[in-house]
């Protein structure tokens, strides 16, 4: 259960940090949620024992839970935020609320679409390979959502607010660092090994 916490809480911290940039080498930038998103995919992969129907439940739960802050953000507390963080020359994330508080409907849908569509390709793909070992599993899951994911959420929410050029590098920068920290956290969080049974072992003896 705690698994699934995190990951909620994971979810909704990168949807709330998902406009939120910071320069990165080659790639130019990427918002703070990528870094986030990178561990959620993993932290998904770590509740499977709980079964499909308890994954797709924590799912529906981190976007819905997801669309509570970014709606309250718009229409809620969105304005305080930017006044308190403008008030004390925080330009940054003051920005960043602004364009959640402004023009957060596109970030909604774009969030709720790729979290069920990720995330579903994501579990699909792990359960397919759930034989394979659990950095194999991760490494394959997270190859094929991660994109899936990038490329859905920036189309939608930032489609027209960036360069093509801007936004293929905000894309391909945001997948290769979900992967890198996906994978990353994985090995951090790998599960034990799981200890075999002597009589498994040498049976008869």
């Amino acid at each position: 259960m705690a698994a699934a916490f995190i990951f909620v809480l994971a979810v909704m911290g990168a949807n709330l940090t998902a406009t939120l940039f910071i320069p990165f080498p080659v790639f130019g930038q990427v918002a703070v949620g990528t870094i986030i998103f990178g561990i959620t995919f993993t932290q998904r992969d770590r509740i499977h024992h709980r079964g499909r129907s308890f994954v797709y439940g924590t799912i529906a739960v981190a976007a819905l839970g997801s669309l509570f802050i970014l709606l309250g953000t718009q229409f809620v507390w969105g304005t305080a935020w930017q006044n308190w963080f403008a008030a004390r020359g925080w330009d940054w994330p003051a920005g960043a609320v602004g364009y959640l508080t402004e023009s957060g409907w596109r970030v909604f849908v774009a969030s709720f679409l790729a979290i069920v569509i990720a995330e579903t390709v994501n579990t699909e793909v792990y359960q397919k390979f759930i034989d394979r070992s659990w950095m194999g599993r991760v490494a394959r899951s997270n190859g094929v959502a991660i994109p899936v994911d990038s490329v859905i959420f920036n189309l939608i929410a930032f489609a027209g607010v960036f360069s093509l050029l801007e936004w293929t590098s905000i894309v391909t920068g945001e997948i290769v660092t979900k992967f890198a920290v996906g994978l990353l956290y994985a090995w951090l969080r790998r599960p034990p090994p799981v200890a075999i049974p002597d009589e498994a072992v040498c049976p008869g003896t």
